[in-house]
């Protein structure tokens, strides 16, 4: 770590010593430090990871969970399932006795049952339901995997039984109901707000069946969480979860190290030799389904033409971005799917530093005096991009190389994400990270015609041919036959070039060392469900 980055750690350090700890450490509970704050409390209606790891494992249940060391799914909501010969229709046996949370503004009279899940799923795709257009109507992670058109119908078959019939098969339907953007809602508490006529609160003062129920929100400042006594796992060691929302990376990490917060995701990995080496704090890392990328704006000129970015990729040196970003904790990326994927194409070419090719690309388009653009950075620090301003700085020298004046844009966290996703980049700094095994957990969140339509597809790149391969590899249950498409759907990516894949980092999180029970996930946001504080 450079004397530069030791000076402002430790002014941060002395910074927070003088402010009032926000929130109080409180000895029956955990303080986790979070880069950013919740853009609501319902995970079906982002795909913001900051809002994931505050909400989706700590406030709800899925139908179904991931094996966090194969991948494989298991039981959770729903005790069994069983799949038609067709792939067509699909039954679940629900888990009994599941209790809804308890709180100052609901009280639930029943448990779970499957009514909960047909207003769950039937809000997203039903645009009769009083429910659908709340907060817009928008369900990016659903509505990028074309979930109205591909479910039918859901329905109770009895108390505890619930049904899906699709329009066609979908091989990765079962992954995506494990997905940290599923979270079972309670039907009872939506119609009690309905009679109430303050539908909002549903996204706004969640209630779920997850370890912990909501308590209160202080905008830009803390989500405070209680246990959920009843929980059908059993109750969670901790009686409160505050999450402290400090965006400034350097205060973050001053506040483990004053022991004001608990635990911190995304340590700055400059820091990583200086916080490893403390008695009072450890540090976990993870092997990490991941990408971080560049993606181009294809509706803008001049990045709708081809060569423009191939031109742009060319340009860029992966290699000096790994050293200085991910300080070579990060393996360089080929494509959008990690190494790790069953799907992985070994036969991708590793990224060219061309200059001169890029400039050759220019002249042949008309634009051998270059021209100019704007990089979007992130303002947060994610796993898939410790530093995307800093990576913004690396690219936009890169690029005057090739007579390219590149402007850096970087707004608040919401803000940044609200004109993204009305598509009013060039281009942007981003990532993303799978929350299930399954190699369309990539593809068509990103990439897909749908997910253009969403705002979570940010090359806004729309692509028949494309799609045409995503379908295939859907409408098959056989892998071999899946990984055939997804390797020309990669090579395809590979010369079309709608974003440039930058690197798969390692994930890491920095924690007081007297708490156990918390693991990184390779697949999705954290769980602190097991967070428990032992005695020195």
């Amino acid at each position: 770590m450079n004397k530069l980055g030791i000076f402002a750690l430790f002014s941060a350090l002395s910074l927070s010593a003088c402010q009032p700890e926000q929130p109080e450490t409180i000895r029956t509970g955990l303080v986790y430090c979070a880069e950013g704050p919740p853009e609501n409390f319902n995970p079906q209606r982002v795909t913001s990871g900051t809002t994931i790891d505050i909400v989706s494992q700590q406030l709800y249940d899925r139908l179904l969970d991931i094996d966090a060391n194969t991948g494989n799914l298991l039981p959770a909501l729903a005790t069994a399932w069983q799949r038609s010969a067709d792939g067509m229709t699909y039954d679940f046996t629900l888990r009994q006795d599941v209790a809804f949370h308890h709180t100052h503004f609901f009280k639930p009279t029943r448990p779970l049952v499957a009514d909960d899940i047909v207003f769950t799923f039937n809000r997203i795709m039903d645009p009769t339901h009083p429910y659908h257009f709340l907060g817009g109507g928008i369900y990016p992670y659903f509505q990028s995997v074309d979930w109205a058109n591909l479910v039918n119908k859901v329905t109770a078959i009895a108390e505890d039984k619930v049904r899906f019939e699709l329009n066609r098969p979908d091989s990765s339907f079962l992954a995506n109901l494990a997905t940290d953007f599923a979270p079972v809602l309670s039907a009872e508490y939506a119609a009690s707000l309905l009679a109430e006529g303050q539908p909002q609160r549903l996204d706004t003062q969640p209630i779920g069946t997850g370890p912990f129920h909501f308590k209160e929100y202080q905008k830009d400042v803390l989500v405070r969480l209680y246990r959920h006594p009843t929980y059908w796992r059993g109750p969670a060691a901790m009686e409160q979860l505050v999450f402290d929302i400090v965006p400034n990376n350097a205060r973050r990490m001053a506040k483990l190290l004053t022991h004001e917060c608990d635990i911190v995701a995304f340590p700055r990995l400059a820091e990583l030799s200086l916080i490893t080496e403390r008695p009072d704090v450890k540090v976990q890392e993870s092997t990490n389904m991941n990408v971080g990328f560049w993606a181009f704006n294809t509706k803008k000129s001049p990045f709708d033409q081809v060569k423009v970015r191939q031109a742009l990729a060319l340009a860029i040196n992966q290699s000096a971005i790994l050293q200085a970003v991910y300080f070579n904790q990060a393996t360089a990326a080929k494509g959008i799917l990690p190494p790790t994927s069953w799907a992985f194409d070994q036969q991708l070419p590793a990224a060219n530093y061309d200059p001169a090719q890029a400039r050759a690309l220019l002249a042949e388009v008309g634009l051998s005096q270059g021209f100019s653009m704007d990089i979007w950075a992130m303002p947060v620090q994610r796993l898939y991009n410790p530093n995307a301003l800093k990576m913004a700085e690396l690219i936009q020298a890169d690029l005057a190389q090739i007579g390219v004046t590149a402007n850096i844009v970087s707004y608040e966290w919401n803000t940044f994400r609200r004109k993204l996703t009305d598509g009013e980049h060039d281009s942007v700094l981003i990532g993303w990270a799978a929350d299930n095994a399954d190699p369309d957990n990539f593809f068509r969140p990103l990439l897909s015609c749908a997910a253009a339509d969403s705002g979570s597809n940010r090359a806004q790149w729309c692509d028949p041919v494309f799609d045409q391969l995503l379908h295939q590899a859907l409408s098959t249950g056989e892998q071999q036959q899946r990984l055939g498409y997804y390797i020309t759907a990669q090579q395809y990516l590979h010369q079309q070039k709608p974003l440039v894949a930058i690197a798969h980092s390692q994930r890491f999180q920095a924690i007081n060392v007297n708490v156990e029970g918390v693991s990184v996930n390779p697949y999705g946001g954290i769980a602190l469900f097991g967070a428990r504080r032992i005695t020195p």
